[in-house]
């Protein structure tokens, strides 16, 4: 089968297209025809070698986190699924393998497709979609009537960010250029700032939580405008240590190391009265499902900005490098 493989960490020539192996489903697997694959950050960062520290699989490896196909076999001990499903799946972070003609998901890591969407569609969700879910509810406990201050709320995660905070009762402000400011409205959002012109210091200490998706000098300013006592998620900055113990396993040793890289912004937060938590999203078949009730019932819509082939996988992974796209965006394996 083809698959986008990682050869070796570094640039974009260190990852190429290539026959492999199909895979083996185990007892627990469902095999997947994939139909269609998201991209995101995470997928040249992973290729750059930046988590190394975090995953250091056997090279070569094939790359990609997010699915959306068909089931064509289930290991013997699969309960949920039957050869013909449509799925969608956040894969194992240490398995990955969604660029690809096939691939093997858990399936406690996987859950019917959304009904109203086709595949590119469906592959556009989980990755972005867990992450804007877990950060919103289960770290900020996001309640109704909150204010909640987004930055990047045009990007991938954002646009699922701003909605899933509509849709549990906030009040929602986001940070977008006028080229995203049409559709971060339409999603809902209450207030836009324009990064490229304002800065969110003057905004006043008004916000209840805030989820960081840009980090940098952004992420210094909103602790600024956050309540006091509050917390401030991020997917953008550097990793603290309940990252390692809570999203990574317990490993008390890297714990140690996120300990001093996030010692200064940590020290930042504290002066500010607020909280700084990291969060590495986990796969849940149960919240995918919880996302594919939200897309069915209208509540949730879907940004895709752009599709490629899977033939053209390299252009797709190097328009999302570029930062500028609006949504997700997706490749589609014929």
């Amino acid at each position: 089968m083809r698959a986008y493989v990682l050869k070796h960490y570094g640039g974009p020539e260190g990852a190429q297209l290539m026959d492999v192996p199909a895979p083996v489903p185990g007892p627990r697997d469902i095999l997947v025809n994939v139909r269609a694959a998201g991209l995101n950050p995470v997928d040249f960062k992973f290729r750059q070698g930046k988590l190394r520290a975090i995953l250091r699989p056997k090279l070569p490896f094939v790359l990609g986190n997010e699915l959306a196909g068909e089931v064509v076999a289930v290991g013997r001990d699969v309960k949920r699924f039957r050869i013909g499903d449509r799925v969608f799946a956040r894969v194992a972070k240490e398995r990955a393998g969604a660029f690809a003609e096939q691939a093997c998901v858990d399936e406690d890591d996987a859950a019917p497709m959304p009904h109203h969407l086709d595949f590119a569609a469906a592959a556009a969700v989980p990755l972005a979609g867990l992450t804007a879910l877990q950060a919103l509810r289960d770290e900020l406990d996001v309640k109704a009537g909150q204010k909640v201050f987004i930055s990047g709320g045009a990007g991938g995660v954002g646009t699922f960010a701003i909605q899933i905070a509509k849709w549990l009762g906030a009040d929602v402000t986001t940070t977008a250029s006028k080229r995203g400011e049409a559709l971060v409205r339409s999603l809902g959002c209450d207030e836009v700032i324009d990064y490229t012109a304002a800065d969110i210091s003057s905004l006043g200490r008004r916000f209840d939580a805030g989820f960081d998706l840009v980090g940098g000098k952004t992420l210094a300013q909103m602790f600024g405008i956050m309540k006091s006592g509050t917390t401030v998620v991020s997917v953008a900055a550097v990793p603290e240590p309940q990252t390692a113990i809570k999203d990574l396993g317990g490993r008390r040793g890297l714990s140690a190391i996120f300990w001093l890289i996030s010692c200064g912004l940590r020290s930042r937060a504290r002066r500010a009265g607020v909280r700084y938590r990291f969060l590495f999203m986990h796969p849940s078949g149960r919240d995918l499902a919880q996302l594919a009730e939200l897309v069915d019932g209208g509540r949730l819509k879907v940004v895709v900005d752009r599709t490629y082939p899977l033939a053209n996988i390299s252009e797709a992974l190097a328009y999302v490098e570029d930062g500028h796209a609006k949504g997700k965006v997706v490749v589609t394996m014929g």
